[in-house]
């Protein structure tokens, strides 16, 4: 069923004004992607001064972005609920770990959600986000094209910044994904990487300045980029909250944009009933369809532990997921 949201309203109710929260909301106002923006944090106060401060930068952009501060309650009426509250990983803690904490904080947050009557579209930033995701599509009964996760979407821009920087190109121009889980088990997808339309190792033996080897550095660079970030400065935020307003505007756009996301399978690459990151066709109904990147043995190995491990953590707190 197709959903039916007004395209021309493009409501966003933003739950959860950490750096995260802030620094999405920050670029849909810059972007000019939403016509209207609610802030909800159980710091009231905290919200309330993030809707002053953006506010107050309006004479410096052309966007008439209505932002206000909400409750629970104004999501009846909006088109897209965006979750980036719960507790922050820690220097030393992996995104697995934050699960006891965050489940119970999204099962109060979707319960009160759905209570208001909201009907739209889910989008999932907190992590563990796949997990989180899975918990949020289980707690608010909407079907699984409208709850998707940030996925993998971030770190497939890390993995594309740093071929472009190894390679001398823009990242633009570089095409290739991180899929999986959104953390330690993920892989990078070298098969299905591109330097314009030069599959990558092609492109490595045009150039003999290149060598095959220092991909696997790259990619450990890529997948340790967050643990490297907090411990610089406590929190990553800028990137992620550039990848939100990124899936954000597919839907609104309607735009058919293909982004690696946390979608749920439901036997693509021979996985079921679990959220992971995988390109997607994200459009104004959210999921429309999953990419099957035509994997090779070693990746498809290793996309199976990936989905194993998150099974496992699934289990623990939704029963048995097969």
């Amino acid at each position: 069923m197709k959903l039916t949201v007004n395209n021309n309203a493009r409501r966003v109710a933003l739950i959860g004004t950490g750096f995260v929260g802030s620094s999405y909301a920050f670029a849909l106002m810059n972007q000019g992607i939403v016509n209207e923006l609610i802030l909800i944090d159980l710091n009231e106060e905290k919200a309330k001064g993030d809707v002053l401060d953006l506010n107050h930068g309006k004479a410096f952009t052309n966007n008439p972005t209505l932002i206000k501060y909400g409750t629970y309650k104004d999501c009846a009426n909006v088109d897209l609920v965006v979750i980036c509250a719960g507790a922050n990983q820690k220097p030393g803690e992996t995104r697995l770990d934050l699960i006891d904490k965050n489940i119970k904080i999204f099962k109060s947050i979707v319960e009160e959600v759905m209570e208001s009557g909201f009907n739209g579209i889910f989008l999932v930033a907190t992590n563990p986000v796949d997990i989180l995701t899975y918990a949020t599509w289980k707690f608010s009964g909407l079907t699984k094209e409208r709850v998707i996760g940030s996925g993998t979407i971030l770190d497939s821009a890390r993995f594309r910044y740093s071929l472009g920087d190894y390679f001398d190109v823009a990242p633009k121009n570089v095409h290739a994904y991180i899929i999986g889980e959104h953390g330690d088990s993920e892989l990078p997808v070298y098969s299905a990487a591109y330097i314009g339309s030069i599959p990558v190792e092609s492109y490595i033996e045009q150039h003999a300045a290149y060598k095959k080897e220092d991909l696997d550095n790259l990619f450990i660079d890529v997948r340790d980029a967050a643990y490297k970030i907090i411990q610089s400065k406590g929190a990553t935020y800028y990137g992620i909250a550039m990848g939100l307003a990124r899936i954000t505007k597919a839907i609104f756009t309607n735009e058919n944009a293909i982004l690696t996301v946390s979608a749920l399978l439901y036997g693509e690459y021979g996985e079921e009933n679990v959220y992971i990151g995988v390109p997607a066709v994200i459009n104004l109904n959210g999921v429309r369809e999953i990419m099957q990147l035509n994997l090779n043995n070693k990746e498809q190995a290793l996309f199976r532990k990936s989905a194993s491990i998150l099974r496992q953590n699934l289990t623990t707190y939704f029963g048995e997921v097969t």
